[in-house]
């Protein structure tokens, strides 16, 4: 433990914050460095199989049996389990990164020198220490992947980690094809080789596995919250930069008491007095995959040698076909793992694959099979029986609280495998001495512990998908008072409302039910084992699903306790509302669950289509309830925004409450149903499709006013368009007027020049508005001719305005006793001369003809 560490009672939000992160570099690098443990697995058993038929043979470098080869394998396993079950408790003693270092290197050495053993002693030691490293992983490895991906992601990701042991086995696979080729590498040398593929893998796997972070996880229990921080600030950091995208806050926070260790002991009470079932489910699940697994991956390259002529060379080919088949399993189906849901995907997968080994064995016997058909036949089988087997490693890792979770892994890899990753390789490499028929027994063996596993699933089986690992399973050093609450609350400042404590005393209730249906259905399977298929094992059936129902309705009343929570906490008036709408839906959605208990309890027809009816009833409640709370939401959304979006807001409340109204409707015709007055319910129907239609209508009112909205938005588009249109032609103009005064005025000032040269003015003294000098003529102020140009426009509207007029007339309506002596002559000179105004006698002036102005 660090020196930084420190121990108490803290409220973290670091599961929350891992599990709302979208999918970024960040995990890739967690499935690079982290995952590719099963490809290390895959390859290492993968080249034993393929190189089983080369160490039997005379050349080899070690003189090595049939059965020799099936003990290798059993002693790789028993290396496996000692080290999943040594090192899974150093894991959740010491942290998730330090081990997951120590066991890659022990792999490592380990295969390394396997590739200069010399004798099978030496062999099977070599192998055990492999094992040993690669037990290790597995608890270290698995337990770090679960706790760093998100809920929503896990169950592929998972899935597709282990289903990468097959890409292990294509390499083993290739690499076996070309080392035991003997045109290239010599009968002792080649194998040896093999085992060097490895020790290159792991070892850049090492390098990758540097820059994975300790998982958060693990380091708040252990007293380093702040180190925890840290990471996740980080890991947040990237994620945003990535993403271009603000991450949502944390929605829920957790108390946690923490210790720097916890004793074997109380880990050990979690399987025996906490979660009895689990532990079962956890056992069923390794055996069964662990028997089918080893037994045959371990013996397949000797069972093509020995029943179909496959030479040594020839192996690895099919052991790359069946590889494929594996790999594909997990990945294909991996994703409905999370949608689906566990329960019917493990079952499923179990199931299956322990009918078709079935079939396999009735086909061996049969001896219709070539090496082409029997790999086919193998390859199907295991495309679902290797999804099964990944499923287990996920489960025993999600099922248990945090603290043991590596441990859990070690101990269901170790006793699961144990049991039948032992007994599997040595049971098959016996039988495949006295021929087909014979080791047909072993995959009908194996087809039964598949099918217990699958049995289990649906037995004890957990809904584990999309949910947080904290809520799958209470870590034990959560604080004896500690609930999940909303993120931010200090531990010691957490007050639980009644209308919180009811949310936790309803979801008591629930699983209190849900204990009585898997009772119940566990009753069921052992009838039916023992062949009992009376009225009892129905009777059971029914009393699981009453209880299931009732689970169902005490979550639907923690729900509406936690709405009115929530309205409680509400600060606007519309969240309250809706909030207090929802609540009552989930009330309503309680009373159908009870309702439907009601009906399969009920001894008489009549009576369970009256509770069935009364279910329909409280459901048709419950949804309109729930379209009253979006149309308080619609009409406070209303109010916050802008026409036209108010308007379409307001439209849309409106179509809720008609749907509101239409489920009222049926709620009372399923409530007349079940008084037996089918009269009174025709007329609510009758009502119920009135107000269907109206809201139909209503929705169709809403796309008119979305359309009308849109026709708003065009026309203010369109106004805009105009007015800048507008504004640009105007600017135009204005330009168009500037060059056109610049002209007047230029051509003014050469009429000026011309008559002062050739005028009276040239002999008069004083200086002239002209100064010659060579090449260069130098007007007057640009702005005594611009006010010249101002004053003849004056002109030229007064007389467009009042016609011809008096020249006195004209100066009063311009204004000229302002303009300055002489300056009304010479604008009206001017006006004449550029044909803005005509002269229509000495003193009378009226506008230019039109022809003469254009």
């Amino acid at each position: 433990m660090t020196a930084a560490a420190h121990f108490g009672t803290i409220r973290t939000e670091v599961p929350a914050r891992l599990d709302r992160l979208p999918w970024s570099r960040f995990h890739w690098r967690i499935v690079a460095g982290l995952g590719t443990v099963w490809i290390l697995d895959g390859l290492e058993v993968t080249i034993v199989g393929s190189i089983g038929a080369r160490l039997i043979e005379a050349g080899s470098g070690i003189s090595m049996s049939i059965s020799g080869i099936g003990t290798a394998a059993a002693i790789y396993v028993a290396g496996a389990c000692v080290g999943a079950l040594l090192l899974g408790q150093l894991t959740d003693r010491f942290g998730r990164k330090k081990l997951m270092m120590i066991t890659l290197a022990v792999y490592i050495v380990a295969t390394v020198s396997t590739a200069f053993a010399f004798a099978p002693w030496y062999f099977f030691l070599c192998r055990f220490f492999t094992g040993f490293g690669i037990g290790g992983e597995y608890a270290a490895i698995n337990s770090a992947i679960d706790e760093l991906i998100p809920a929503r992601n896990r169950g592929q990701v998972d899935l597709t980690i282990n289903g990468s042991y097959w890409v292990g086995s294509a390499i083993g696979g290739l690499a076996a094809l070309l080392f035991l080729d003997l045109a290239i590498f010599p009968a002792h040398i080649g194998w040896r080789l093999a085992f060097g593929i490895g020790a290159l893998l792991g070892t850049a796997i090492l390098v990758v596995r540097r820059t994975v972070p300790e998982s958060p996880r693990w380091l708040f229990i252990h007293g380093r919250e702040q180190e925890a921080e840290q990471i996740l600030d980080r890991i947040e950091s990237e994620v945003r930069s990535e993403t271009h995208q603000q991450l949502a806050p944390p929605s829920e926070s957790i108390a946690i008491r923490q210790r720097a260790t916890i004793p074997f002991r109380e880990i050990a009470k979690v399987a025996v007095e906490r979660y009895p079932k689990r532990a079962m489910l956890g056992i069923a699940l390794f055996v069964g995959q662990a028997f089918l697994y080893n037994a045959v991956t371990f013996n397949l390259g000797t069972m093509l040698s020995r029943f179909y002529g496959v030479t040594s060379g020839a192996v690895p080919l099919f052991i790359l076909l069946f590889a494929a088949g594996n790999f594909l399993g997990p990945f294909l189906l991996g994703r409905l793992f999370d949608t689906v849901g566990r329960k019917p995907m493990i079952a499923g997968t179990y199931l299956i694959s322990a009918v078709l080994t079935v079939l396999l064995g009735v086909l061996l016997v049969g001896g219709g099979l070539t090496r082409w058909s029997f790999i086919a036949v193998v390859g199907i089988t295991f495309f679902f029986a290797s999804a099964g087997a990944s499923s287990a490693y996920l489960t025993v890792s999600e099922i248990f609280p945090m603290e043991t979770r590596a441990l859990a892994i070690a101990f269901f890899y170790a006793v699961g495998t144990g049991v039948g990753g032992i007994i599997g390789p040595l049971l098959f490499g016996n039988l495949i001495n006295s021929g087909p028929s014979t080791v047909a027994i072993g995959f009908f063996i194996g087809a039964g512990v598949m099918a217990l596993g699958g049995l289990a699933e649906l037995a004890f089986g957990v809904r584990a998908e999309r949910v947080s690992l904290e809520n799958i399973a209470k870590p034990l050093t959560v604080a004896d008072t500690a609930v999940l609450s909303p993120a931010g609350a200090p531990a010691a400042e957490v007050k639980m409302s009644p209308e919180r404590r009811a949310v936790v005393d309803s979801r008591e209730l629930a699983e209190e039910e849900r204990v009585r249906a898997e009772e119940h259905r566990a009753t069921v399977h052992e009838l039916r084992a023992s062949g009992d298929s009376s009225d009892h094992q129905r009777a059971e059936g029914v009393l699981a699903d009453i209880a299931d129902l009732r689970a169902q309705a005490f979550e639907e009343q923690a729900a509406a306790h936690d709405e009115r929570a929530n309205a409680e906490e509400a600060d606007a008036d519309g969240a309250h509302a809706a909030a207090l709408e929802r609540a009552d839906a989930a009330q309503e959605r309680a009373r159908a669950h009870e309702e439907r208990a009601e009906a399969l309890g009920s001894e008489h027809q009549t009576e369970a289509e009256m509770h069935v009816a009364l279910a329909e009833a409280a459901a048709e409640r419950a949804r309109a309830h729930e379209q009253r709370g979006l149309a308080v939401s619609a009409r406070s959304d209303a109010g916050q925004e802008q026409a036209p979006d108010a308007d379409v807001a307001r439209a849309q409340a409106e179509t809720y409450d008609e749907w509101a109204h239409m489920h009222d409707e049926r709620s009372r015709a399923q409530a007349s149903l079940a008084g037996r007055d089918k009269r009174e319910a025709a007329r609510h129907d009758q009502e119920a499709n009135a107000f269907q239609e109206r809201a139909l209508a209503a929705e169709d009112r809403v796309d008119a006013t979305r359309h009308r909205a849109t026709v708003v938005e065009l026309q203010t588009e369109k106004g805009a368009l105009a007015q800048a249109q507008q504004a640009r032609e105007e600017e135009a103009a204005r330009d168009r007027e500037a060059r056109e005064r610049d002209e007047r005025i230029r051509q003014r000032l050469r009429r000026q020049e011309a008559r002062e040269r050739n005028g009276f003015r040239r002999f008069l003294p004083g200086p002239s508005n002209i100064l010659y000098s060579p090449g260069m003529v130098s007007p007057p102020p640009p702005t005594a001719e611009q006010d010249l140009d101002r004053e003849i426009d004056a002109i030229a509207r007064a007389l467009d305005e009042h016609g011809p007029t008096n020249r006195d007339d004209l100066t009063q309506l311009v204004g000229a006793r302002y303009w300055g002596p002489g300056r009304f002559r010479d604008a009206l000179r001017e006006a004449v001369e550029e044909g803005r105004a005509q002269r229509l006698s000495r003193t009378t002036f009226a506008p230019a003809d039109e022809s003469v102005r254009s």
